[in-house]
């Protein structure tokens, strides 16, 4: 059995944000073509397989119908904004967007299946700021969330795991599972006062969710060393104590410090590590059940780069990447550890970490 499955097809070129967006259709075809080079050049344990276009009712477990069929006329009449800022659609984005949920939707049914251990879905447009009534951040549709939901719901697990990598604060994500302990969502992500205005470390849930919400908001510039800090202290241990049955990445690689978006400056070493970790958590809480799906990364030059050397960790297959982490001020890294002390004092009423 081939052991990673990437979901990907050519429609997802197709959504056209404008040629000076950042969430342009190249950074797919970089991670596409990496991949290739590493096909050619090494045994892998991947293949490619094709999305299947979701319908209206699987993106309703996350969005309303009004919002919707808000994309859908925005689309048929020719493209345009979707929020304030910069979630752009075309002609071709609300198809788009309704194999984007597909992907991720086929990536955890391959896996559920058991016909592949482990999945990325290579899909665009991105998801995690969507919400249930609006998208934000270039986001349409919350693909993370509705697979989520889809395991809840259709698969019947009960706890499922959301680990976001993003740069940015999955606002959209939280939203969707702020009052349940079915899902357990973790982010890491810069200081989110400008962009998307959550994410901070007082936002843990509420109701029957209360505790099963955490932030790590870090300050920009943080590095690979506090970085990695909060991955083995805070994210590993809680997700242990979870033990879900499904792990759920939103697997942004705009914390990378060339990228143009994300301001984190994490080295592709990093990446490597934080890989790592997650496949050691899936090994040990899920059965190795993970499905990736791509969010941010607006680096051409990177992000491919970043993507494979992920897929290839799903796979087994080495794939290094040499990267010297740049220089952070002392002051950064104090700021760093100060803020994983207060998560820590805050997660420790709902989990038992040091």
């Amino acid at each position: 059995m081939t052991k990673t499955a990437v979901v990907f097809s050519p429609i997802y070129f197709q959504h056209n944000p404008g040629a000076r967006h950042p969430e342009s259709a190249r950074r797919l075809h970089a991670i596409i073509r990496e991949l290739q080079r590493s096909r050619s050049s090494a045994n892998v344990d991947w293949e490619f397989i094709r999305p299947e276009k979701a319908r209206t009712t699987d993106v309703q477990l996350i969005h309303g119908t009004e919002y919707i069929k808000l994309v859908e006329a925005v689309c048929k009449s020719g493209g345009g904004l979707l929020d304030l800022q910069d979630t752009i659609a075309s002609p071709e984005s609300y198809d788009v967007a309704l194999y984007a949920v597909g992907g991720a939707l086929k990536a955890v049914n391959l896996v559920m299946k058991g016909q592949y251990e482990n999945a990325f879905a290579l899909v665009r447009p991105p998801g995690h700021h969507a919400g249930k009534f609006r998208g934000l951040g270039f986001c349409i549709f919350n693909n993370v969330a509705i697979a989520a939901q889809y395991l809840l719901r259709e698969i019947k697990l009960k706890r499922v795991l959301i680990l976001d990598i993003d740069a940015h604060h999955g606002n959209g994500t939280q939203e969707a599972f702020y009052d349940t302990d079915k899902v357990l969502y973790i982010s890491l992500h810069e200081d989110p006062s400008s962009f998307p205005g959550t994410g901070f470390t007082d936002e843990i849930g509420e109701g029957e969710g209360l505790g099963y919400n955490v932030n790590i908001p870090l300050s920009f510039g943080t590095g690979d060393r506090v970085y990695l800090k909060a991955v083995q202290e805070i994210v590993a241990p809680i997700a242990r104590l979870y033990k879900p049955e499904f792990l759920l990445v939103s697997a942004g690689f705009d914390s990378h410090y060339s990228d143009p978006v994300g301001n984190l400056s994490l080295s592709a070493t990093c990446y490597q590590q934080i890989c790592n970790v997650i496949m050691d958590l899936v090994s040990k809480t899920c059965a190795g059940k993970l499905v990736a799906v791509l969010e941010g990364g607006y680096n051409p030059s990177i992000v491919g780069k970043l993507a494979t050397a992920m897929i290839s960790r799903m796979s087994g297959t080495k794939h290094l990447l040499n990267d010297k982490a740049p220089r952070i001020s002392r002051k950064t890294e104090l700021d760093g550890l100060r803020i994983l002390k207060e998560v820590k004092k805050i997660q420790k009423a709902f989990w038992s970490i040091e």
